[in-house]
């Protein structure tokens, strides 16, 4: 298996990024090797600053580098050579099986979608988000900012790939399915969330539990949690936000401190042709493992042949 990486995405690229694939391939199995996409020089100084030399480690020279202030859709055209750029061809034409980034999101999102293409049948692909629960658990959270305006038949999609993301990654056998509203009957909620509902009831797809309150998000009342990416990445948001908050304060806590980002690295797109990862712009090395930790656990769940299958 062979995992490409973005060396010059982040804002600690391109150190953190090497070492973060170098804590990596420690712990992944011998057959994995991993693809450094970046700036040749810059990688090569970093290896050698620890005397490292690995067969398992392939050096992409990729010089140009897309930045947070590019526009996405354009930058991908503008810098054939840049990380992201070369990283989806590689990835298009099967040299490598999965491709993350802790760079733009746009730039990512953009190429996920036009370079390997959205799974026929998919409407629009999303993003996740991992939930703590307070049994040691997680739930998954999805969308959580690749969508901001949904329609119902959207959202029943995004249950159905959160569902399949539930059970092939986090091994949840029958996952339950809830939809984030603001309140338990079915009649509550928006023309958005009353529409989703009647649609994810009648479902013989996935488990629908109904509808599930904020207050409930990380209750364990539903392994995979349902909202447009507008309310997601509130959500998201404002989970981060609290933990910050904590540890400005001095707040040591051991459930809490499972909403550090490192902990997860990063999240799959899902709905795409391809495995595509997209990690924290702020990761450092810990989170940049973590994220070739997710990108491998995805590819070897054979994620995206599964979703295929399902919208055949």
């Amino acid at each position: 298996m062979k995992l490409g990486l973005d060396i010059s995405g982040g804002d600690f690229a391109p150190r953190a990024n090497v070492l973060g694939a170098l804590l990596a391939l420690d712990q992944l199995p011998d057959h994995v090797e991993i693809f450094l996409i970046g700036n040749r020089e810059d990688i090569h100084h970093i290896l050698e600053e620890k005397k490292v030399q690995s067969s398992r480690l392939t050096i992409v020279d990729a010089p140009e580098v897309i930045t947070m202030e590019d526009h996405p859709t354009r930058a991908l055209p503008q810098k054939p050579n840049s990380s992201i750029s070369v990283g989806f061809e590689l990835l298009s034409k099967g040299k490598i099986d999965s491709f993350a980034s802790t760079g733009s999101t746009g730039a990512m999102l953009v190429g996920a979608m036009y370079k390997v293409n959205t799974i026929q049948g998919v409407i629009r692909p999303c993003i996740t988000s991992v939930l703590p629960i307070l049994n040691g658990e997680n739930s998954v959270l999805l969308d959580v900012g690749t969508n901001a305006d949904c329609k119902p038949d959207v959202l029943y999609q995004f249950a159905n790939l959160g569902s399949l993301y539930s059970k092939n990654v986090m091994q949840i056998e029958n996952p339950r399915v809830g939809l984030l509203n603001i309140g338990e009957e079915e009649g509550k909620g928006n023309l958005l969330t009353q529409s989703a509902y009647k649609l994810m009831k009648g479902s013989n797809e996935f488990s629908f539990v109904g509808n599930i309150e904020g207050r409930d998000l990380f209750s364990g009342k539903a392994d995979v949690i349902v909202c447009d990416g507008f309310t997601g990445n509130i959500v998201l948001k404002q989970a981060e936000g609290i933990y910050t908050t904590m540890l400005k304060r001095g707040i040591q806590d051991e459930y809490f401190e499972r909403f550090n980002y490192e902990n997860y690295g990063g999240t799959p797109i899902l709905g795409i042709n391809s495995d595509v990862i997209i990690g924290h712009g702020i990761s450092n090395d810990k989170a940049v493992k973590n994220m070739l930790m997710l990108a491998f656990e995805v590819a070897d769940s054979q994620l995206t042949k599964k979703i295929k299958e399902a919208y055949k």
